[in-house]
């Protein structure tokens, strides 16, 4: 079902759907042709062509040889996203820190369109190969950062996202029910801090702790690794409390920044 900006079903405008697509399969294919976007996409050659002579047109795009690819404006804009958000080079540098420290991967994430967004990410001299990159999405109920955020926001806005999740299950851990995470979040509330105990891809464990804005909390920022070096006694105490030190950082420097 297609969602209006706050989340309400609502009217949407076809041609921008299509150019954001075909955007999207630029992005997936690191570029492509009419005939391969028409067919993907499943659109006219023409449709595909004259949306494409428009994005040209707006710089979004680059014709280049027999195809099209992601012009670097797009580089600027995701720039000018990492300023919006505030205190980021405070974020960027506790990380950078948290991964130097523990050897692992640390990522820093906030809640957009019910979702966990990754907006940055470091690696330590042992991270693990994964999937998540920055600007990427996954799920809140199966993540540490996104149970974190559900955790330690507003009642009302923890129960609006809740309401919103579809129970995707990645892999046999992953939690299947709104009474299973409501009681893995009191948990979380409780420790201060989330673990992800292979739900989201298996043989990785990660823990995140919240950072606070006031009564709210602005992200999340958590280490990952394999669940080889991440055992119970090592989640719980050593780098339970490398992101809760990390996010307590990033909290008093936004306080007074």
């Amino acid at each position: 079902m297609s969602r209006a900006m706050d989340g309400n079903p609502g009217r949407t405008i076809r041609s921008v759907q299509i150019a954001f697509n075909i955007i999207e399969q630029l992005q997936t294919q690191k570029g492509a042709g009419v005939t391969e976007l028409a067919t993907e996409l499943g659109h006219s050659k023409s449709t595909i062509h004259s949306h494409l002579r428009t994005l040209c047109e707006r710089e979004i795009i680059v014709r280049e040889d027999d195809g099209y690819r992601l012009s670097l404006r797009v580089l600027d804009m995701a720039n000018h996203v990492r300023k919006q958000v505030e205190n980021y080079d405070v974020i960027r540098e506790e990380t950078d820190e948290l991964a130097a420290e523990t050897g692992e991967i640390a990522q820093f994430g906030m809640e957009e369109h019910q979702k966990i967004s990754y907006l940055y990410k470091a690696n330590g001299d042992r991270a693990v190969v994964t999937a998540s990159r920055v600007g990427t999405q996954q799920p809140l109920h199966s993540t540490s950062l996104g149970k974190t955020v559900l955790a330690f926001l507003p009642p009302e806005r923890t129960e609006a996202l809740i309401e919103s999740i579809d129970y995707t299950t990645s892999t046999a851990k992953t939690v299947t029910c709104r009474d299973e995470l409501l009681e893995e979040l009191e948990r979380t509330r409780e420790r201060g801090y989330a673990i992800d105990d292979e739900e989201n891809f298996e043989g990785l464990r990660c823990v995140a702790a919240p950072v606070r804005d006031g009564d709210s909390v602005m992200g999340a920022i958590s280490i990952t690794g394999p669940s080889s070096r991440f055992t119970d006694e090592r989640l719980h105490d050593d780098l339970s409390k490398y992101v809760m030190r990390a996010a307590n950082v990033i909290e008093v420097n936004t306080k007074f920044s």
